[in-house]
């Protein structure tokens, strides 16, 4: 099969495309052809080794000392069962999945062999493989926080880096809990955040949410910019402040998935894809999704479909 290998840490043109041998699924495993896969600010950090001084040593054990020890990338996906083990119960060949791999990562390949006990779940029934794949890391993310932050209606919720993957589905998801919902964006996508249920929306690049008279019960950093310090004046008393940056890895559950299903096909919430790529052209999309710029996720199919954008 083809995939996309990490042959070395660097920049995007250490991504190689190789043949690589096809897994086949142990007894309580399940074969998926990958339909779809994203690249996310997650996959560009490990390829590039980008980890702080004092982690330098810890992380090149868990990831491997000179490449990565899982040289093919990639935390969600979307495809097909094409084979099963002779234990699995759970699923069945034909079945259309929508999974996450975590630190097992694999999205970058045609195939792949993952744990039926894995986080997966049958894809939403009225969304796209692109759709079903891109919604899931930023929609577990946001979920895993909100418990963290511990969530409830009627709450005053601010939501840093509400355009990118991350923030796009944590403003939906905050909107659905019953929270008044304020997005913090550039102004260009100011709209697209309202669009997915903000009440009100911040321009970062104009203003500063810490310095006006508004408090919040939850403040949900979805992109690792701001620190908690920074925060305090802009939150009630006993107000919770909640960041992906130095928080340690999301806990994702299979739950998380089902809610997210559940949601998607009743259409209280939906997948931001900014743009769709090729397998061939993973390298080209690191270097996109490196600008800091995209707005929800960056998706790569695997289908052959005309190459257009989404």
């Amino acid at each position: 099969m083809k995939a996309m290998v990490c042959t070395k840490y660097g920049k995007p043109d250490v991504l190689q495309l190789e043949e690589v041998e096809k897994p086949i699924p142990k007894e309580n495993e399940i074969l998926i052809k990958i339909h779809a896969t994203t690249v996310t600010s997650g996959d560009c950090r490990v390829r590039s080794f980008n980890s702080p001084l004092l982690l330098w040593l810890p992380m090149r054990i868990v990831l491997g000392l000179r490449k990565p020890r899982k040289s093919i990338l990639g935390v969600e996906l979307a495809g097909e069962v094409e084979d099963v083990g002779k234990n699995v119960t759970r699923f069945k060949k034909g079945d259309q999945l929508f999974a996450m791999t975590g630190m097992k990562f694999g999205g970058y390949a045609e195939y792949i062999c993952l744990p039926e006990k894995g986080t997966i779940a049958v894809k939403p029934e009225n969304v796209t493989h692109e759709e079903a794949a891109s919604i899931s890391f930023g929609g577990t993310t946001a979920l895993h926080f909100f418990r963290k932050g511990n969530i409830q209606a009627g709450q005053k919720v601010l939501i840093y880096g509400a355009s990118g993957a991350v923030g796009t589905a944590a403003v939906q998801l905050a909107s659905y809990y019953g929270a008044e919902v304020t997005g913090v964006c550039s102004a260009k996508n100011s709209e697209l955040v309202k669009s997915l249920g903000a009440d009100y929306v911040i321009d970062y690049q104009n203003e500063d949410f810490s310095k006006k008279e508004e408090r919040y019960d939850l403040i949900f950093d979805a992109i690792g910019k701001i620190t908690k310090n920074q925060c305090k004046e802009a939150l009630v008393l006993n107000g919770r402040f909640v960041s992906v940056e130095g928080q340690g890895i999301a806990k994702v559950q299979t739950k998380d998935l089902l809610l997210l299903k559940k949601l998607m096909e009743e259409g209280r919430i939906k997948s931001v894809i900014d743009r769709c790529y090729f397998l061939e052209q993973i390298p080209e999309t690191h270097e996109y999704v490196e600008t800091g710029h995209k707005i929800g996720s960056v998706v790569v199919t695997l289908k052959n479909l005309k190459r257009e954008s989404l």
